[in-house]
């Protein structure tokens, strides 16, 4: 048994005539000699970089147990590209509104934008009070300023907890609809998983960057 970098599981049975075949991580087994694809784009996966890191780590280590430096250079070349996949994966641009990663575009939760805006003008309100000394304002700015931090993380978890939502639906999805051979539904639930992980990482690239901010 070996694992290759599509994921595919290759296991050789021993009963006779027996054929080969070819089993996908998370999909049923086919009954042919050609494989299903949970995915037939290249977008980056989590699990494909864990899969070449690991694959990448035994073939750098077979190859120097048996003085193979053409399969260690493989397999060190495995585990680098392995990092590059797992970088991409959780790479994630903010714009206004939305979110870019290498998986596509989602848009983000209205409270996120709408309470980001609502802190910026409280502190606005803050400051402008304590500079003319009207207690009133100032009061009234924190009070924005709070609420737009609840706001905005009302909006975050939203967006954390649907993008991981789609994520596995998609997933589900896009299996069974590979395995009955559905291409229309394959590419809809391909779709849904991309979106729900950019809007799962944009959701967690602005916690993790808050989180940050706070012990500063």
């Amino acid at each position: 048994m070996w694992l290759t970098g599509n994921a595919t599981i290759k296991l050789h049975t021993p009963i006779s005539g027996a054929k080969e075949k070819d089993y996908v991580c998370g999909a049923t087994p086919t009954n042919g000699t050609a494989s299903n694809k949970m995915s037939s784009n290249d977008n980056t996966s989590t699990l494909k970089a864990t899969i070449d890191s690991v694959t990448g780590t035994i073939q750098s280590s077979l190859g120097s147990l048996i003085g193979s430096t053409g399969d260690q250079a493989k397999g060190d070349a495995k585990q680098d590209r392995a990092q590059v996949e797992n970088d991409a994966s959780h790479a994630a641009v903010k714009v206004p509104g939305a979110t870019v990663s290498a998986s596509g575009v989602a848009k983000d939760d209205p409270n996120r934008s709408a309470g980001s805006w609502n802190q910026t003008v409280g502190s606005a309100k803050e400051t402008v009070g304590g500079l003319i000394g009207s207690e009133n304002l100032k009061q009234t700015g924190r009070q924005q300023n709070l609420e737009g931090q609840e706001q905005e993380a009302r909006g975050q978890l939203s967006d954390l907890g649907s993008g991981f939502a789609d994520r596995v639906s998609g997933t589900v999805g896009s299996a069974v609809a590979g395995v009955t051979g559905n291409k229309a539904a394959q590419a809809e639930y391909e779709k849904q998983h991309d979106t729900g992980k950019t809007q799962q990482r944009g959701a967690e690239a602005d916690i993790q960057k808050q989180a940050e901010a706070g012990r500063h």
